[in-house]
């Protein structure tokens, strides 16, 4: 965007000082996260713009910096706005007071719901957000095959979508063996984003298979969970985005790549943050007081979150605390703890009274919820072998294992067996495009009755349903239809605890605040049934996330995602009875 002569003159004469700034922040700390300097200085602003720093300033609105610290504002590379259940507004509101000024985002969960129209959505969102938010455009709508999504988006779908003043590139390609097996439409939207940026996501993924994907012009890794892996990504030229959600926690295991060596090739990012999490302990300000606690470089720590995201997405109007960036200042008390007094976001200071300005955009006609009432019979496993895959939970992480146990068969129907930690996992469809339902065994939940249904379940997003009874589980979906989407927990027949989720069946129209409040009592009763999960919603949500190697429940049946066949008959992949 091109800027007028006489705007251009303001900058020059107000970083001169011969010229009053709009907004002087005055005796603060400012840390240099390319040096590492702290140095006590003002910090001069016209507009969205820094035009004075490592001086003294006078402005038409001072604040005292006396004892704070300044650094840049925070930079979240990756993330879904979807799972912190509220709608991109609301987000703004939660999290730009820790210091996020700017956040990428892909929506590829509404996306893979209500296709385009809920892209649009939030690209209508970004243009009021006080935060910067941007919006990639979704690549995988629907993830895969194995199961049936609200939408699909073509590379023609997604080149109408581009040119919005939110958009950086092509959100995180999830179909890494449509990429080496140079499936068409793959190569399409490659082809046609081959100019931009093309966010990664390759789980696990390695050696020539790694070049080749790489090769395809994507740049960046958030899927990185141990060293050796996010080692290798980092010397093949991608930039590794650590991330910390709330059931992908890979932040400790990373945090020795954090150095002088690497930190300019590193970003930190949540992908999928709950509220729970956000407000008792952070966002990103909680990653960089961790890294920081568990050894990390502290001004290494702040470039990852602030410089050097910037530079991996072609961002380089901001990340420093320097004339002629763009004026995102978090105001800190303690640089170690990372504990935010104030957000300055493109020059203006963050208050109640700023998000008041911005204009609503009503989700409307975002509802999705288009599933028919099940029976307890739906849930019913015929079998004719007691030798049985199940899914097994990892706390911490999004990729299971492959468990195999022997359950007892009852009239021809497989059982739960809760000494054996196996309880139904089952996907409910609710497109209307079919009818099916999914059935299989999960193994790590503890659970000893009850069920617990959530519509958030990646990535199509159907209806997910972990039960120790058939009777609560269709207790608990039918429920869910009723609310339009959203958790429910069913006990004896009767749900216990409930959240609305009817945007997409993904987000709340309510507060930040009403849905952390709404979700303390629901994770009780969670546990009530003893489950042992931290976040047992989220683990449900990803049951069907296609992560290789591991077993995938879809609205098809149990899949073995290796081979790409079914465990084992599941009955009709419609409804019984």
């Amino acid at each position: 965007m091109t800027i007028d002569a006489e705007t251009l003159g303001r900058y020059i004469d107000a970083g001169r000082g011969v010229a009053a700034a709009d907004l002087v922040v005055k005796n603060v700390k400012l840390l240099d996260v390319i040096t590492g300097t702290i140095t006590e200085t003002d910090i001069a602003m016209v507009g969205s713009r820094i035009v004075g720093t490592y001086g003294r300033y006078e402005g038409a609105r001072e604040i005292d910096g006396t004892g704070l610290f300044a650094v840049p504002g925070f930079i979240d590379t990756h993330l879904h706005v979807e799972s912190s259940l509220v709608t991109p507004l609301e987000f703004d509101r939660c999290v730009l007071p820790h210091g996020v000024t700017t956040a990428i985002c892909d929506p590829h969960e509404i996306a893979n719901v209500l296709g385009a129209e809920g892209i649009a959505y939030f690209q209508r969102c970004a243009e009021q957000t006080i935060m910067d938010l941007r919006v990639q455009l979704s690549s995988c709508v629907p993830a895969t095959a194995f199961e049936t999504s609200g939408a699909e988006l073509s590379a023609a779908d997604l080149v109408a979508l581009r040119g919005h003043p939110s958009g950086i590139g092509l959100a995180e390609f999830m179909n890494f063996p449509g990429v080496l097996f140079k499936d068409e439409g793959c190569l399409a939207k490659l082809e046609a984003f081959s100019d931009g940026h093309i966010d990664g996501h390759a789980p696990l993924l390695g050696g020539r298979d790694l070049n080749g994907y790489i090769s395809a012009g994507i740049r960046t890794e958030h899927e990185a969970t141990t060293l050796p892996e996010a080692r290798e990504k980092l010397m093949k030229g991608m930039t590794v985005l650590i991330r910390e959600g709330s059931v992908s926690k890979d932040l400790h295991a990373l945090i020795p790549l954090i150095c002088a060596d690497t930190s300019a090739f590193l970003a930190f990012c949540t992908d999928d943050r709950n509220p729970l999490d956000i407000a008792e302990e952070g966002h990103l300000d909680f990653m960089i007081r961790t890294a920081i606690a568990h050894g990390a470089p502290l001004h290494h720590v702040y470039r990852v979150a602030s410089w050097s995201a910037a530079n991996a997405f072609g961002l380089t109007d901001r990340g420093l605390i320097a004339p002629g960036r763009r004026a995102d200042i978090v105001l800190l008390d303690d640089l170690e703890a990372c504990s935010v007094r104030q957000v300055i976001s493109a020059g203006r200071l963050v208050t109640p009274e700023l998000f008041a300005t911005r204009s609503f955009i009503a989700p409307v006609g975002l509802e999705s919820m288009k599933a028919e009432r099940v029976a307890a019979s739906d849930f019913r496993i015929p079998a004719t072998t007691s030798a049985t895959r199940v899914m097994g939970v990892v706390p911490g992480r999004i990729i299971t294992e492959d468990v195999a146990l022997d359950l007892a068969i009852v009239d021809g129907e497989k059982r739960v067996d809760l000494d054996k930690d196996a309880v139904k996992v089952c996907v409910v469809a609710r497109h209307g495009k079919n009818r099916n339902i999914g059935r299989g065994f999960v193994h790590g939940f503890g659970m000893k009755r009850g069920a617990i249904a959530s519509s958030v379940g990646h990535d199509s997003h159907n209806i997910c349903v972990v039960g120790a009874d058939d009777a609560d589980m269709a207790a608990a979906v039918n429920r869910l239809i009723e609310l339009k989407g959203g958790f429910v927990v069913a006990d004896g027949g009767k749900v216990t605890a409930e959240l609305a989720l009817p945007v997409a069946g993904l987000m709340s129209t309510g507060s930040f605040e009403e849905v952390h409040d709404t979700l303390i009592p629901l994770r009780a009763a969670a546990k009530a049934l003893g489950v042992v999960l931290a976040e047992p919603f989220l683990q449900v949500a990803f049951l069907p996330l296609p992560v290789i190697p591991h077993l995938k429940i879809t609205d098809f049946g149990m899949f073995d995602v290796d081979h790409f066949a079914l465990l084992e008959p599941q009955g009709s992949p419609g409804r019984s009875g």
